[in-house]
């Protein structure tokens, strides 16, 4: 008997607080091999009122329309679904149930205000004192249901009675505050007595009025309070609702932390903690009355992916002592997060523990000019007790290395014990795709390319984690997310920061470089349209239906691409070539200065030309699949224009590119630029030629490094592709893993061969986007790829190589778990693929006809021999 899972909702992991009405359902079944579903039948239940969809013949399982009628704010519906194979009379067996609630829908649902602290204070000061708010109300009895809608002007964390409430942190993100402020909705019954009850909060600066921005930055980019706007909401069994707001009644106070923030850490005073502050009949005479400020509830919106939590803990791996007598503690890995410290009755009170982190360590101490601005250093003042254990509350750093000064006592033993760890911090996304190979350096790069992801996905996609900057820009983003696709399931956070895109689009379509925009940018980085970053709101959107089926998203964003393909077909003019403006170009080209990084061997406007091309004809792709066909014929014949514009102008007659560069060849074979075999051909010969000349060294940047390896694979030259990626010499993907990278650079080179650091003043050890080679180690080396959105279909096609003699790679699918494993055993290539059921598939092995695949797990057993493989795509 077939059983589906429980269903899912949109793209949630937690559906608790949706802001859909009619959420989309999904759900995954295990079945025998080739079993395909032929209908569902539907049943949602709200309260005593059940409805039943019938039999709906259908294939679909990802991202079924809702079927009833709209959840309203609040409501709770639980469904259930069951199924029909092709060859079944009768359904099997109903899932578990899936279980949504809608959050607050609108502003009408919406009674709390900002509420902080109300003392003056310098708005312009690093070390001011952040608030904490409090209030005591009582409940007449226990609780039905109690759910809190909470989010803030700043970063909170929420108590009641005296137990925190969730375990995310970093809430409620960084969104363009002003347009958006994301709210999270907790279920606290179990928190709430009858009785006495108090709610509080801890406040931080965070991203709304901290320091933010490199070159000294700015603050109250958002506004300078610190504000709490929390809902309480109490239903009893008797329906009744009573509803805690924040308004003029609660009341702040200061509390141990004397400053936070994002880049420079924080400051805790253990001697001004007050115990039980958050619980009821606390005595807070002393507190004052808060500060109430406003908010417009149109701008609340819940969330669409998951929060910022921590996931994984590392302790320390060794005790060092500098050259100049310092302790350092190295984790091993580069990571982001920050310490939990737990001092164990040794320290004096008032004593002074401080932790400095860095990324890297030069001539024995921890290197921190790579942090820039950002002070990352934390401070905690001892209480004296027996027992006390401290983390930051509202601050991140990016280390590997962190130096400890002031420790009292045995610091090696105390690592041993477990009193000092990293706790990681990142968007609690999924994790869905993994790749193993017979290659350590390469099964490393991958590892490296994991971590880097990790460190980056907090609350936005970053840049770097740990010096004085940290934004969403667009282009790393849009290079990287076919590899972070794969990896997480990114589905609900990009779905969520593409509208955050959407919204900080300016009105002629310019998409700013790195969002969210912060408001201080006219200062010292203004907006103007520059390709590959602004191709985010086309590409990305684009490569998210590619891997989740997800229709819906494309129709979202529709309108933020037009803006930019037009705002591009304008500024190209009517020869269609966008030869005018600021460009960033081949970022990071490795021959670039240290302190020009837009200085590229590539043309910036071929670079540009070639992304108008591109992003011309995705944009008629997704008008194709919305059905809009005026504008798929429109933007296809754009596409058209462009692509001849482009020949015409950079290709010449023997295929040779006017920018004899790896990059500009990558840009022209990948994108479909050369209108003719011939040329095609011989671009693809010079393309081998320029990576034996740099003795297989890596001569891209951000705009050609992603697209590299898949183009000489599409010349035929996987052979190339292979020594391209093993090659070991800087620069080189391989390169950093040798001088013992645990993430992937922002620089092919940022820690030199001699062992010191790039002297550039942008140089960071932890950023994903030369990172993307992953993509190509998923789809190629290991050899899965998706051919119908949401891998509904997959083409099986490892391509083995020098270097390795076995490759695997698995990826969780809306559909369910799909996975390759080839292994080389003397002459013979033993495969292995399995596709779960719902999806479909082709395996092409070499010196074999193709194979179709249902469902289920399938061998294959080929002679393997070199001259038989098919080089081509």
């Amino acid at each position: 008997m077939v059983v589906p899972s429980p269903p899912r909702f949109e793209h949630h992991r937690e559906a608790l607080g949706i802001g859909e009405p009619t959420p989309r359902l999904s759900w995954k079944t295990v079945a025998p091999p080739g079993w395909r579903q032929a209908a569902y039948e539907l049943r949602i239940a709200r309260g005593e009122d059940v409805w039943h969809s019938g039999r709906v013949e259908s294939p679909d399982s990802v991202l079924v329309p809702w079927p009833d009628r709209p959840l309203t704010a609040r409501e709770t519906a639980t469904v259930w679904v069951r199924l029909w194979g092709r060859h079944d009379d009768e359904p099997g067996a109903w899932s578990e149930p899936g279980t949504v609630e809608a959050g607050l829908l609108s502003p009408d649902d919406w009674t709390a205000v900002p509420v902080g602290g109300g003392w003056p204070e310098d708005p312009e000061s690093d070390t001011r004192r952040p608030a904490r708010v409090r209030r005591e109300f009582h409940a007449t009895a226990r609780p039905r249901s109690a759910r809190l809608y909470v989010t803030a002007h700043g970063l909170y964390e929420v108590e009641l009675n005296g137990r925190r409430v969730g375990d995310d942190t970093l809430s409620p993100g960084w969104t363009p505050y002003h347009q958006r402020l994301r709210y999270h909705t907790y279920d606290v019954t179990d928190l709430v007595t009858a009785g006495p009850n108090a709610i509080g909060a801890w406040l931080g600066d965070g991203w709304y009025r901290g320091r933010l921005g490199w070159n000294g930055g700015f603050r109250n980019l958002y506004g300078s309070d610190l504000s709490l706007i929390a809902q309480l909401e109490l239903r009893y069994e008797d329906g009744t609702l009573q509803t805690v707001a924040t308004d003029a009644t609660w009341r702040a106070a200061v509390g141990p932390i004397l400053h936070s923030g994002l880049y420079d850490g924080e400051c805790h005073d253990a001697r001004a903690e007050t115990p039980g502050w958050s619980s009821p009949h606390h005595d807070d005479s002393s507190w004052s009355p808060v500060r109430v400020g406003s908010r417009d509830p149109r701008t609340l919106v819940a969330p669409q992916g998951p929060p910022v939590r921590c996931t994984e803990e590392v302790a320390p791996v060794a005790v060092l002592t500098t050259p100049s007598g310092a302790l350092v503690l190295d984790f091993g890995q580069n990571l982001v997060g920050r310490l939990r410290i737990t001092v164990a009755g040794t320290g004096a009170r008032g004593s002074e523990i401080t932790i400095r982190t860095a990324e890297v360590l030069q001539e024995g101490e921890i290197y921190t000019r790579p942090l820039r601005g950002a002070r990352s250093t934390d401070r905690y003042v001892v209480r004296g007790d027996a027992r006390e254990t401290w983390e930051p509350r509202f601050t991140i750093h990016g280390f590997r290395y962190a130096r400890i000064d002031g420790w009292p006592g045995d610091l090696e033993a105390a690592a041993r014990r477990g009193d000092v760890v990293a706790r990681v911090l990142h968007t609690d996304m999924a994790r869905t795709g993994w790749f193993t190979s017979s290659n350590e350096l390469v099964n490393r790069l991958h590892e490296n390319v994991v971590w880097g992801m990790r460190g980056n996905f907090v609350s936005i996609p970053t840049d770097c984690p740990q010096r004085d900057e940290r934004v969403g820009w667009t282009g790393d983003i849009q290079v990287f997310a076919p590899t972070a696709s794969f990896l997480y399931d990114v589905s609900g956070m990009l779905a969520g920061w593409l509208r955050d895109v959407a919204a900080e689009q300016l009105p002629d379509g310019t998409v700013p470089w790195y969002v969210p925009v912060i408001p201080a940018h006219e200062r010292w980085t203004p907006i103007r349209p520059g390709a590959v970053w602004g191709d985010v709101a086309v590409l990305t959107p684009w490569v998210l239906y590619e891997r989740f089926g997800d229709a819906g998203l494309l129709r979202d964003q529709y309108g933020s691409a037009r803006k930019w393909v037009d705002l591009v077909d304008r500024l190209a003019g009517d020869d269609h070539l966008w030869n005018e403006g600021f460009q960033l170009g081949d970022w990071l080209d490795p021959t670039a200065p240290p302190q020009d990084p837009a200085a590229a061997r590539t043309d910036r406007y071929l670079v540009a030309t070639a992304y108008f091309a591109r992003s011309a004809q995705r944009l008629a792709d997704i008008a194709e699949v919305l059905g809009e066909r005026a504008d798929a014929e429109h933007y296809g014949a754009l596409a058209a224009r462009v692509r001849d514009a482009f020949a015409s102008t950079y290709v010449r007659p023997d295929g040779r590119m006017t920018s004899d560069s790896q990059t500009a060849y990558a840009l022209a074979i990948v994108f479909g630029l050369i209108p003719d075999e011939d040329r095609r051909g011989a671009a693809g010969r010079r393309l081998v030629e320029l990576v034996a000349e740099a003795r297989n060294r890596v001569a891209t940047g951000f705009a050609g490094t992603n697209i590299i390896c898949d183009a000489l694979t599409e010349v035929g030259a996987v052979d190339t592709a292979y020594d391209l990626l093993l090659e070991e010499e800087c620069p080189s993907w391989l390169y950093a893993v040798r001088q013992g990278a645990t993430t992937v650079w922002e620089r092919w080179d940022s820690l030199l061969p001699d062992g010191t650091v790039n002297p550039g003043t942008m140089t960071s050890f932890n950023h994903y986007a030369l990172g993307s080679v992953a993509d190509w180690l998923h789809r190629v080396v290991a050899g899965m790829r998706a051919t119908a959105p949401g891998y509904r279909s997959v083409l099986f096609r490892p391509r083995p190589r020098r270097g390795f003699t076995h490759a695997g790679a698995r990826h969780e699918t809306p559909y369910g778990l799909t996975s390759i494993e080839w292994r080389l055993v003397g002459d013979e290539l033993r495969v292995t693929v399995v596709l779960p059921t719902g999806a479909d598939g082709v395996v092409e092995l070499p010196g074999q006809e193709p194979v179709a695949v249902l469902s289920g797990q399938h061998h294959f057993h080929v002679r393997y021999e070199a001259a038989t493989l098919d080089e081509g795509r």
